[in-house]
């Protein structure tokens, strides 16, 4: 009998306000190293994205009328969709606490979390804090994926030995980190340059940036073959998923784990409303962690996640 049955039944109870509740209870509590990063993971997959397609009598047509693109199923990537945070390295013993839950459980989101999340310290040997956002991340991916393909993932961690080793406050202070514009960089003005990163766990994956440049603009210059990674990507255009450039398309969404306050502040009418109409963006913080490429200006360094797909579907599920 699958473990996660009972638990699986159990946060089916809750709808997409209660999950929202219990990411902003649990937040302040969740290490730094992954309080934007569990965010950013939940703006990528939204519950009601899922309940619509799941509902739907057509799911076929209504992928279709949402304009997805990508790889949006968290039953296929149970495994891999989390691999951004920093305690995606202890998804095995998150993973197992998850399935090794048993009832009762309490009515509460935010205590079913933290019940599980202690109980993943015990084998993790690591604080709760560091545990708290995966765990609340598991939890959901087991909403989403069911009980049979949650129990299917064999719980990997998809990270080099060398990026396993890395402390949270090394990670934080590579975030943090502005690139060394010589020893007369003061002067420099608008020909800084710094350093996107779009993949923290891939050396190889940084471009450069000029002051004041919109991300995707500077991701062009990044003539690599990405096609063959994501067929989102057009080549010769970077690693960023783009079409129009023009906020309008909405193809070039990323989340930003370090370095949103030295992005541009998001424009009401056009960012900030055409990220509503797409689904991508709740918040109405100045810097928020989900940006449109196109819009975002950098005058820093970065660091980037590239969600695994796109789409419109914002005006169709939620009220505007």
């Amino acid at each position: 009998m699958n473990g996660t049955i009972p638990l699986y039944a159990h946060l089916t109870r809750y709808d997409t306000a209660a999950w929202a509740r219990a990411v902003e209870t649990l937040v302040p509590a969740i290490h730094e190293i992954d309080r934007d990063a569990t965010r950013i993971w939940f703006a990528f997959f939204p519950l009601d994205l899922f309940l619509a397609l799941e509902e739907a009598e057509d799911k076929a047509a209504t992928t279709r009328r949402f304009g997805l693109m990508g790889k949006w199923r968290l039953g296929d990537q149970v495994d891999s969709s989390h691999r951004f945070l920093f305690a995606h390295r202890y998804w095995p013993q998150v993973k197992s606490a998850i399935q090794n839950a048993g009832p009762p459980f309490p009515d509460d989101l935010a205590a079913v979390t933290s019940a599980v999340a202690d109980a993943a310290t015990r084998t993790a040997r690591c604080d709760r804090e560091v545990l708290l956002g995966m765990t609340l991340v598991g939890l959901m991916t087991l909403r989403q994926a069911g009980p049979n393909d949650f129990a299917a993932a064999p719980g990997e961690v998809h990270l080099s030995d060398r990026i396993r080793a890395l402390s949270a406050h090394q990670v934080l202070n590579k975030r943090a980190r502005d690139d060394w514009q010589g020893l007369l960089g003061f002067t420099r003005g608008v020909n800084k340059r710094w350093t996107v990163t779009f993949d923290e766990n891939d050396p190889d994956a940084t471009f450069t940036v000029i002051h004041g440049q919109e991300i995707a603009s500077a991701a062009q210059h990044d003539k690599r073959d990405y096609r063959a990674r994501d067929p989102r990507c057009i080549p010769g255009e970077g690693p960023i998923p783009v079409e129009c450039r023009a906020a309008s398309c909405g193809t070039c969404w990323v989340g930003v784990l370090g370095g949103a306050e030295k992005l541009s502040p998001v424009v009401d009418r056009d960012e900030r409303q055409r990220m509503k109409v797409f689904g991508y963006l709740e918040s109405d913080d100045e810097k928020p962690v989900i940006r449109l490429a196109c819009q975002a200006k950098a005058h820093g360094a970065v660091s980037i996640v590239i969600p695994p797909w796109n789409g419109l579907f914002g005006k169709f599920v939620r009220p505007m």
